[in-house]
C-alpha cells in the first residue's frame, strides 16, 4: 500500500466509541425525564434494534424520522413501558443533543491519527447525521486531523451507495487507487469502498468471523501501522 495518499475513516464504531457514548447519553436523558426503567435492560433491547434500523436507513427503507422514532418505540414496548409519542419525540431530540457531550474514543485513536497525519491526508466518510457528527469530533478533539468530512446528509444517499465514495474522492481531490477506507461495517464501509475501486481495511473490533482475501481485518487501530 505504498501508493496510498488519502486515508478515509468511518467515524462511529471506528474512531468514536458509539456504544459507550450512546449508553451515557441515554442515562442522561432518562435521569432528566425521570424514566425509571432499568437502563441495562432497555439498552439490551435497543442496541440490536438500532442496528436493524440503521441498516433499513442505509437501504432507504425508512426515513430519518422513522429511524429515530421506531427504534425507541419498539424498545420501550419490549420492556413493557408505556410511553407517549410526545415523550418519545422529546427523548429522541435530547438523545441526539446530549450525544456529543460524551467523547470516548477507541483505544489508540490519537496515537494512530498522529502517526498517519504525517504521511497521508485524512478524511471522514460517515452515514451519521450532519448536525451531530461535527459536534462529536469537536467534543472528542479529533476534528482537526481531517481535511474533509463527508456525511451522507451532504450527499443525499448513504454508504454503501457509490455516490458517497465518488463524492468523497472528488471533494478530497483523490484517486480511488490512491485511497483507502477504514471502517467497522463490511457492507457499508468495506464493500462500498471496494465497489468504487478503493482499498479497504476492516476494523473488526468486536471480533467477528470475517475472512475475505479482498481486504485485511484488524482488531486494534494500532495494527494499521502494519499496512500504512
Amino acid at each position: 500500500m505504498k501508493h496510498i495518499q488519502h486515508v478515509f475513516f468511518d467515524l462511529d464504531h471506528t474512531l468514536w466509541d458509539f456504544e459507550k457514548n450512546s449508553d451515557l447519553a441515554f442515562k442522561k436523558v432518562f435521569d432528566k425525564q425521570n424514566i425509571t426503567i432499568d437502563l441495562t435492560s432497555f439498552l439490551e433491547i435497543y442496541r440490536p434494534l438500532n442496528h436493524q434500523y440503521w441498516k433499513l436507513y442505509r437501504e432507504e427503507k425508512v426515513t430519518k424520522e422513522e429511524l429515530r422514532y421506531q427504534r425507541l418505540k419498539k424498545s420501550f414496548d419490549a420492556v413493557n413501558f408505556t410511553i407517549s409519542d410526545d415523550l418519545i419525540d422529546v427523548i429522541a431530540i435530547e438523545y441526539v443533543e446530549f450525544m456529543p457531550d460524551f467523547n470516548h474514543l477507541f483505544e489508540h485513536t490519537f496515537e494512530i491519527l498522529d502517526y498517519l497525519k504525517e504521511k497521508y491526508q485524512l478524511h471522514i466518510i460517515t452515514n451519521g447525521f450532519e448536525e451531530i457528527q461535527t459536534k462529536k469530533m469537536q467534543s472528542s478533539n479529533i476534528l482537526h486531523y481531517f481535511k474533509e468530512v463527508i456525511t451522507s446528509d451532504s450527499v443525499g444517499v448513504k454508504k454503501p451507495n457509490p455516490k458517497v465514495f465518488n463524492f468523497a474522492l472528488e471533494v478530497a481531490n483523490a484517486k480511488n487507487e490512491n485511497s483507502i477506507m477504514i471502517g467497522d461495517n463490511v457492507e457499508a464501509d468495506i464493500q462500498g469502498a471496494i465497489d468504487v475501486g478503493m482499498h479497504a481495511i476492516h476494523f473488526n473490533f468486536i471480533g467477528e468471523n470475517v475472512i475475505d482475501s479482498r481486504f485485511p481485518s484488524i482488531k486494534s487501530l494500532l495494527e494499521l501501522k502494519q499496512y500504512l
